[in-house]
């Protein structure tokens, strides 16, 4: 039994070992056809071999979301973004060069990506939703632009032991509830998040107007949109 036990451990060094060149920080793109998608990847072993790392898409309010389901074999390391946009996964492997190359799959759909390692690892630790103050408890009501159209957004903030639950719904010609993921405070301003859809709600309270006055953001599209009571 001890046997098999060394056995395995030396294996698993042996892997992590054989990795360890992947571990950085990695800049590059997706390229999606007629578009490239700005890629950002830090990736790094633990003390015990196990991998963690986080991703970062500038211009998609997407930021040190955190990877997983990693699996390691030679050169070869595959991995996916949980949460966020579409909970794509990365299969990748490193070039000759040095470069980490593979392909990007969302939804059924595949586009490669290339990207180059710039420093070292920088690992966004998981972040910690919170509650609310009591101001932004309760239900909200806006709206927004789109282009062509504005849309009716309706809010719902209720603290609970484990942080706050989000209930945002948007109206367009049906009730569409958003699958918010993250909500928190910190310094007076309101955060809610949509990362599987890359959209992000940032807010602060006005004291004077008892509103919540920010702005909705998908990608590089951002409208302003002003919460009230009903």
């Amino acid at each position: 039994m001890r046997l098999t036990t060394a056995a395995l451990l030396c294996a698993s060094a042996l892997l992590c070992r054989a990795a360890e060149p992947a571990a950085g920080h990695w800049e590059g793109v997706v390229h999606i056809p007629g578009l490239e998608v700005p890629l950002i990847v830090d990736l790094a072993p633990d003390s015990a071999g196990k991998w963690t790392g986080s991703a970062t898409l500038p211009g998609f309010g997407i930021k040190g979301a955190p990877l997983a389901d990693f699996a390691v074999k030679d050169s070869g390391l595959t991995f996916a973004l949980k949460g966020a946009f579409g909970n794509p996964a990365f299969a990748a492997h490193l070039t000759a060069s040095g470069e980490l190359a593979g392909d990007f799959t969302q939804e059924g759909n595949t586009a490669p990506f290339l990207l180059q390692k710039t420093g070292p690892p920088q690992v966004e630790p998981p972040r910690t939703a919170t509650p609310v103050s009591k101001e932004f408890e309760g239900e909200w009501h806006g709206e927004f632009d789109v282009p062509g159209s504005k849309l009716q957004s309706r809010l719902t903030l209720t603290n609970q032991a484990a942080g706050t639950v989000a209930k945002w719904v948007i109206v367009d010609k049906k009730d569409n509830e958003l699958p918010v993921n993250f909500v928190t405070e910190d310094g007076g301003w309101l955060t809610v998040e949509v990362g599987a859809y890359g959209i992000v709600y940032e807010g602060r309270y006005a004291a004077g107007t008892k509103e919540i006055v920010g702005a909705f953001k998908q990608g590089g599209f951002e409208s302003p949109l002003v919460f009230r009571r009903p």
